[in-house]
């Protein structure tokens, strides 16, 4: 797997994807592991807030790829995958799951989020910021859907440092086989921890909802979903909802 990228620790920065994206900006390549103890602005899907409390893990991989823009995308699922590897370590492999795209969930509720950000490296190629929030000790209030955090669930929070240590571990191991073996085993992967994808859905797209069955997902990940006509509509991005929820 070679040498682990290194690892910067911060008290507290107003979200670690925001400070990757400076240090990227200002030219810098990585890869290097960004994390912080509390976050003032951490930020989820859809620009939605979501903060993160000291006794919680932000942490983002700043790294710098020359995949197509497509092809990088393809690392939201090496992360909730790996995210969701760290957290067997602690629940217990039966405990946790992911839902489309990259929520990870704990006893069927979210403890984790990703969020990829990206832009045109001014070296060449795209630099990725990739961001895992997981929710140890604390879980945010008011938010559309229930939150949960390791602590939180009958099983002891863990410490921060050790946490991390194991997240980075994981991201490495799975960045290493979607590197050499390609997209696929890390698809079939994520796809074996997915609940919900041949059932009951609703798609909310911002502009119209939808509403039918999921029918598994594509080769780059994108969710089909199979509407009362008969019609199959792709989505790539989007608050997807599934079985009960939905």
């Amino acid at each position: 797997m070679g040498d682990l990228p290194p690892v910067l620790i911060l008290e507290t920065v107003d979200s670690t994807n925001a400070e990757a994206r400076r240090r990227a900006e200002a030219g810098e390549t990585g890869p290097l592991w960004i994390a912080a103890r509390r976050q003032s602005e951490g930020r989820g899907r859809r620009g939605r807030r979501w903060e993160s409390d000291s006794g919680n893990l932000a942490a983002t991989l700043l790294m710098r790829t020359a995949r197509t823009p497509a092809e990088a995308a393809q690392v939201t699922f090496v992360a909730a995958l790996a995210a969701a590897e760290m957290l067997d370590g602690y629940a217990g492999r039966e405990r946790v799951s992911i839902k489309w795209p990259n929520d990870v969930m704990l006893d069927g509720v979210k403890v984790a989020g990703i969020l990829v950000e990206s832009g045109v490296h001014a070296s060449g190629g795209l630099w990725l910021a990739v961001g895992i929030g997981i929710n140890l000790a604390h879980a945010p209030e008011g938010t559309e859907r229930p939150a949960t955090a390791i602590g939180l669930a009958g099983t002891e929070a863990p410490a921060f440092e050790a946490a991390l240590g194991r997240l980075v571990d994981s991201v490495s191991a799975w960045q290493a086989r979607w590197d050499q073996m390609g997209f696929q085993p890390v698809l079939d992967a994520w796809t074996d921890r997915t609940r919900g994808l041949n059932g009951p859905c609703v798609a909310r797209l911002g502009s119209e909802t939808l509403e039918g069955t999921a029918d598994g997902v594509e080769a780059d990940g994108a969710l089909r979903l199979r509407l009362a006509d008969g019609t199959l509509r792709r989505i790539s991005a989007g608050d997807v909802f599934f079985g009960e929820a939905a």
